[in-house]
């Protein structure tokens, strides 16, 4: 069950496979709707073939290793797991959700333990190299359902590239847990195994990464694994084996240029990040807000991490509030304003008559710290009405954040409506399958603005290992490119479903029934995007369809190669009913359309809609 992976050519012909067992792969081939199934059962013979999956759904294995040897020398293998993440304080908000979620277990074994650089073994604390950090929280094997609850939801946990990198260190010896150090930095004397030390602060002059405009904290870690020939030679030929740290904040600076729109992006580091060089001017791609500039651009390891740390942020600049998410989500955004606020006011139609009922509650006084919604929708493809929610917003007293992933800001202009806007750049953005990655965006225009400032700069911390940040850098720098590409292949199959009489829907923002409110954030040159779903009339017909379709399958979208997937099989199983009742029903299948020759993909999806057998749907 191979990994899916990067450099997927644009002439890509009928047959042409997808190169298998991409290092650090975000997505995993699922080719059948049985497999599907059988993923969501928990049968053995598809989990047992599983080498990766989506990072927030599967952990990936070397995650997974390096928890393990952790737990063989700091706890104990029969009854202790452990959860890594890149900084204390994700594992302090781990342990915290614990307590929330298990109030009546006994948390007497819940343990943090920081690993840091070995004072002796590893690089001079003059050393500019990127150094091998993390932490684990070590609990109770019971309590793995929380902890796995924790992990996909918030998108704290460290990724596999980081997980390489820390377990060379911890097997050589160069990366400790902090209680084995003195504080005067020499090595501490130890009959065995230290279990379960109490955390000590250590200062051990270790530089942190380098950042810009203060977008920075001292966690870094990185390298290439061993049988990784991707990872191994684009690392090593262009920045040597021990990665500077400065190329990794060299990276996130253009990253974050990237999504302002001052930066057009072909420039290949370290030289100046300043010239563009694709063929569009930067004036025509800026966020065009007052005020706004690169230093409002903040980077997260994932998506979902971004969106949970927005929520947060708001919460400490405007205390415990209820939240409302507006439209059907992406399953974990719900998840998160549920179980990590005071309560949650679900739309999920995402519909004119909802927004009414929302103006009914605030008129009655009812408070709200913000409302949540995508742009669009995944995987109906609505979009909510921005003008009026943020009419509603302004008059109301409460925050507007707006997911642009679907949209993407090449097509879609929403910061001026939203107070933050956030984004999983895993998708489009990257488009190789192969990082993960997320970003949040304050409005300078917004109330909340100086507010949430202050408790980011008080709050945030870079994260994202540095070897991720390199391979986002270079993942995007044909965004643009891939941008168009994408939007034209999307409609074109979205025309050919729309055809079938198999298909009971096509969810495509440019033929959905909220296309205006699309359209009246839609820029100039932007398109509709390369995502769209299908819901057949028949189960039958969805199963034939989906496995007779040559395309890649697999969880996660944005690739540059078309993927597609059951979705609601996937994210919704044990809820089947209640996500139809919002018109996500069993038989959608969702498509994210790539880079491959358009009348191929026309091949490609007719012939699988000519395998439906023919007869009745009524």
């Amino acid at each position: 069950m191979p990994g899916l992976v990067s450099d997927l050519p644009w002439n890509q012909t009928i047959g042409d496979p997808v190169p298998a067992n991409t290092p650090h792969a975000v997505s995993v081939s699922l080719p059948t709707w049985k497999a599907n199934v059988a993923y969501e059962e928990g049968e053995a013979w598809i989990l047992e073939k599983m080498q990766c999956g989506y990072p927030r759904f599967f952990i990936a294995k070397p995650i997974e290793r390096l928890a393990q040897a952790i737990v063989r020398q700091h706890g104990d293998q029969q009854s202790d797991k452990a959860m890594l993440f890149p900084t204390h304080s994700c594992a302090v908000r781990c342990k915290d959700f614990f307590h929330r979620q298990r109030p009546t277990a006994d948390h007497s074994n819940l343990h943090i333990l920081d690993f840091v650089p070995h004072p002796e073994k590893g690089p001079s604390a003059q050393s500019k190299r990127v150094l091998p950090r993390l932490t684990a929280l070590v609990y109770p094997k019971e309590l793995w359902p929380v902890a796995k609850s924790f992990w996909q939801h918030t998108g704290e946990g460290i990724s596999s590239r980081q997980a390489d990198f820390c377990q060379k260190a911890f097997d050589d010896g160069s990366m400790v847990e902090t209680s084995t150090v003195s504080p005067s930095g020499t090595p501490r004397l130890s009959k065995g195994p230290r279990r379960y030390q109490k955390h000590v602060s250590v200062d051990h002059g270790i530089p942190p990464v380098a950042t810009t405009n203060g977008h920075g904290n001292g966690n870094g870690t990185a390298t290439a694994e061993v049988g990784a020939p991707d990872s191994v030679q684009f690392v090593e030929e262009r920045f040597g084996r021990n990665l500077d740290v400065t190329f990794a904040a060299q990276a996130r600076l253009a990253i974050r240029k990237r999504i302002a729109g001052s930066l057009s992006a072909n420039e290949d580091l370290p030289l100046s990040l300043e010239k563009p060089s694709d063929t569009e001017s930067v004036n025509e791609r800026s966020r065009d807000v007052p005020g706004f500039s690169v230093d409002d651009v903040y980077l997260y390891p994932m998506g979902m991490n971004a969106i949970f740390h927005s929520h947060q942020a708001l919460m400490h600049a405007r205390g415990e509030l209820p939240s409302v998410m507006f439209g059907f989500p992406y399953v974990d955004t719900l998840k998160v304003l549920e179980k990590f606020g005071p309560s949650t006011t679900f739309y999920g139609f995402g519909s004119a008559e909802e927004l009414d009922d929302l103006e009914r509650r605030l008129e009655a006084g009812e408070k709200y710290l913000a409302l949540y919604c995508e742009f669009p929708g995944n995987p109906l493809l609505r979009t909510p009405d921005l003008k009026r929610i943020r009419s509603l917003a302004d008059k109301h007293d409460f925050a507007v954040v707006v997911d642009e992933t679907i949209g993407n800001f090449l097509n879609v202009h929403v910061l001026p409506y939203a107070d933050v806007v956030v984004s999983s750049l895993t998708k489009v953005f990257s488009g190789d399958s192969n990082v993960m990655g997320g970003s949040l965006i304050l409005n300078p225009q917004s109330r909340y603005y100086d507010t949430l400032k202050r408790v980011l700069e008080s709050e945030y911390e870079d994260k994202q290992f540095a070897e991720d940040s390199i391979y986002m850098e270079r993942n995007s720098r044909d965004f643009i490119t891939r941008t168009h590409r994408i939007n034209h292949n999307g409609e074109a199959v979205a025309d050919i479903l729309r055809s079938h009489p198999a298909i009971k829907q096509v969810n495509y923002p440019k033929y959905g029934p909220t296309k205006q409110y699309y359209d009246a954030c839609k820029l100039p040159t932007g398109g509709y995007g390369g995502l769209l779903s299908a819901t057949f009339h028949r189960m039958e017909d969805a199963e034939v369809f989906f496995d007779y379709l040559q395309t890649e399958k697999g969880p996660s979208l944005g690739t540059n190669f078309t993927l597609s997937s059951p979705f609601v099989i996937l994210a919704h199983y044990n809820e089947l009913e209640w996500a139809a009742k919002y018109g996500c029903e069993a038989t959608l299948v969702r498509f994210s359309i790539g880079l491959e020759d358009n009348e191929v993909l026309r091949e490609i999806f007719e012939s699988a809609l000519s395998a439906i057998p023919k007869g009745d749907r009524t």
